[in-house]
């Protein structure tokens, strides 16, 4: 990775990359080397463990997945690496052992954001999203928290490093005041992806049969779906930021994001 590209080529994730060299609405940039953001973090090989926490500075990641994810699919590689501090905050309501569900008795293989259905696409695309926030506003904050860590990078994953991570992404930078076309562009870029996140996750018994029921076409992340969640929490909020306050966000936790992710 160099500041020419913002993805981190990886033999064992496809949909990693860097939210640094994005606009800011004051002309400036997001800095390289900070905060990145990936896909499944499980089939990482050993080079690319050295390359993250040795060349990348690598030290905190932030995994979104569910207890469920985590317990079928196992920690992942850099569990095992000590410089590496480890923040499992699933983006679910979770009332049993396994489930992303709020009672035992529901399909403990509901484990993926998308496996809901809605009569309208978009919305239910954002009632996703915007769920995160309702269901678990405190993992986001912490979350977020953890993202502006100073003591070395930090990368936020979930699955296909799309929607949960998308949102948090999305957030992160919208602290640190990324331009709205830069953060609609980031969530995008994840559909340059799709294909090769797509044949990960169909690898994997956890993902496969929900994967395998829906067009590929159906996970594509359309800038109208994050944009739909911006003005969600502006009709009802009155904007990310005040969400976050509400919520317990400061105005030192802005300040440390901003350092992070600000020259």
């Amino acid at each position: 990775m160099n500041e020419k590209t913002r993805w981190i080529a990886l033999e064992g994730a496809v949909n990693a990359r860097d939210l640094g060299g994005l606009p800011t609405t004051d002309g400036g940039a997001t800095r390289f080397g900070r905060i990145f953001r990936a896909d499944n973090l499980q089939g990482l090989t050993p080079g690319d463990v050295s390359l993250l926490v040795g060349e990348l500075k690598l030290r905190h990641v932030v995994d979104l997945r569910s207890n469920a994810e985590v317990s079928l699919e196992g920690p992942g590689p850099l569990t095992r690496v000590s410089e590496v501090t480890h923040h499992h905050l699933s983006m679910f309501a979770e009332g049993g052992t396994h489930t992303d569900v709020e009672a035992d008795g529901i399909d403990a293989e509901k484990v993926l954001p998308w496996q809901e259905r809605g009569l309208d696409d978009d919305l239910r695309v954002t009632g996703f999203y915007f769920g995160y926030l309702r269901d678990r506003p405190d993992a986001v904050v912490a979350a977020l928290r953890a993202m502006a860590l100073n003591d070395g990078a930090a990368i936020v994953h979930c699955a296909a490093g799309k929607d949960r991570t998308g949102v948090l992404s999305a957030l992160a930078l919208e602290v640190a005041g990324a331009t709205r076309e830069a953060i609609v562009e980031d969530y995008a870029a994840t559909g340059e992806r799709l294909e090769g996140v797509l044949a990960r996750l169909r690898g994997s018994t956890t993902y496969r049969d929900d994967l395998d029921s829906r067009p590929a076409d159906d996970h594509m992340p359309r800038p109208r779906y994050i944009l739909q969640f911006f003005n969600v929490l502006q009709e009802r909020f009155g904007g990310p930021m005040a969400w976050l306050e509400s919520h317990g966000w400061t105005a030192e936790d802005t300040a440390a994001m901003r350092a992070r992710l600000r020259d």
